[in-house]
């Protein structure tokens, strides 16, 4: 398990956009599972909306970047690097993310060429698979 500071050494990503909680398990270069605990404090509830919040679901779909890009930058020759989008594709949103909510993010490196690769990732809430999406990204310096 990881918590906040060891995802701080791998990942660029700090408070307020670090969108992981805790990793639960990964293997270098394969996969990474975490999670995000949602609380009714976040930030984006002020706006989005005021009457009913919801995560929004570009946040949810960069929290399963930022797990792939754990995976993808433990990998001893990726250390020290950034892993940027390079696309996102077959993405479903399925459900609601809402405060209260414990989010399992997990993303699984399918493919990768070069410093290219691709992420099949699954976002949900007990149980409920709440996004579906491939993730396209660079690892670059």
């Amino acid at each position: 398990m990881l918590g906040i500071k060891e995802i701080e050494a791998i990942i660029p990503h700090r408070h307020p956009f670090l969108l992981l909680d805790y990793v639960e398990d990964y293997v270098p270069g394969e996969y990474a599972v975490a999670y995000k605990c949602v609380s009714f404090r976040e930030e984006f509830f002020k706006g989005h909306f005021p009457q009913e919040p919801v995560m929004p679901g570009v946040l949810t779909i960069e929290a399963l970047a930022q797990t792939g890009a754990v995976a993808i930058l433990s990998v001893e020759e990726n250390k020290g690097k950034v892993a940027y989008f390079g696309g996102i594709n077959k993405c479903k949103f399925k459900g609601k993310v809402v405060p209260g909510d414990k989010l399992k993010l997990e993303t699984r490196i399918i493919r990768q060429k070069g410093p290219v690769g691709v992420g099949e990732a699954v976002a949900s809430v007990d149980g409920k698979v709440v996004v579906t999406a491939e993730l396209t990204f660079i690892v670059g310096g």
